[in-house]
């Protein structure tokens, strides 16, 4: 029986030679990307900045809604197209979207790591990445394997496949796939097939390809359901992350220890969460997050 650990955890990510959170406070980040500087919004970010320069190449400055509103103002000419950055021996292309991102998210770093130290060992992992967005967690995990990468924006699939010829991976058993999450992970279920591991990063809110509607508070313990389904005894992960939701992770992690009943292993919850850089640096929290590991 999968053992609920009820101590929460902390899941930091430290920077890297392509990405660092220089400084945050006042609501505010200051990270840098590759040879750019940029100012987003962070409303966690409830403390002082520690730095008094914070020239940045571009800021996002947010509507005044709550639907996540805003546009980009820049100071110093940024590639609209994108530029490259690298993880570990993934590389991808960072570019400043209309809904504040960067194409990617840094605090995914560690759990990168993590389900590669996860699947050490299993030969021809089979994992499933549920929400993939622009690829750089499928890129990773198709190191161990084949992987199913579903997200229901054409464009990031797209992104997602350029990545991939970027990180010169193009030959990866990656199958890119433009699908309704919930759908396929039904579907998955009724094929009879598992996996060795499987990530899923939900929205808050969202929409499929054929107009489908995403509502994490009615949608994700179905979602986690089907995805139990699809692992056994010989399965090692399930990640789940959860951004921007009034949902403590223990919720999550009550909702694994359930479905996971049955399945040997630990089930953790915690924050994810982002390290500064230099001196005094502070943990800057990001997500909530489930995990399902097992030894094997």
């Amino acid at each position: 029986m999968a053992a609920l650990v009820e101590q929460p955890l902390v899941l930091a990510g430290e920077g890297w030679s392509d990405y660092g959170l220089v400084d945050s406070g006042h609501g505010r980040k200051l990270e840098r990307y590759g040879p750019h500087r940029f100012i987003r919004p962070e409303p966690q970010a409830m403390w002082s900045p520690r730095i008094s320069d914070w020239r940045a190449d571009g800021e996002f400055v947010p509507g005044s809604d709550e639907d996540g509103g805003g546009r980009w103002h820049f100071d110093q000419p940024v590639p609209r197209d994108g530029w490259p950055l690298e993880w570990s021996d993934v590389r991808f292309a960072a570019q400043c979207t209309p809904f504040r991102h960067l194409g990617f998210f840094p605090d995914m770093a560690p759990v990168w790591a993590w389900m590669r130290g996860q699947l050490a060992g299993k030969v021809d992992a089979q994992t499933l990445n549920l929400f993939g967005y622009t690829g750089v967690g499928s890129l990773a995990l198709s190191a161990c394997g084949p992987v199913a990468h579903v997200d229901a924006s054409k464009k990031s699939v797209a992104q997602a496949r350029e990545n991939a010829a970027l990180s010169g991976m193009e030959d990866r058993p990656v199958r890119w796939l433009v699908d309704d999450a919930a759908k396929f992970a039904a579907r998955e279920v009724r094929r009879g097939r598992r996996y060795d591991g499987i990530i899923l990063d939900p929205p808050k809110f969202g929409r499929g390809p054929n107009g489908e509607t995403w509502r994490i508070e009615e949608g994700l313990a179905p979602l986690v359901a089907d995805c139990r389904r699809l692992l056994d005894a010989e399965s090692r992960f399930l990640f789940l992350t959860v951004y921007a939701v009034r949902m403590s992770s223990l919720a999550l992690g009550g909702l694994l220890a359930e479905l996971f009943a049955d399945l040997p292993g630990r089930i953790e919850h915690g924050d994810l969460a982002v390290r500064e850089e230099g001196e005094g640096a502070r943990l800057l929290p990001t997500a909530i997050f489930a995990r399902w590991s097992n030894p094997g």
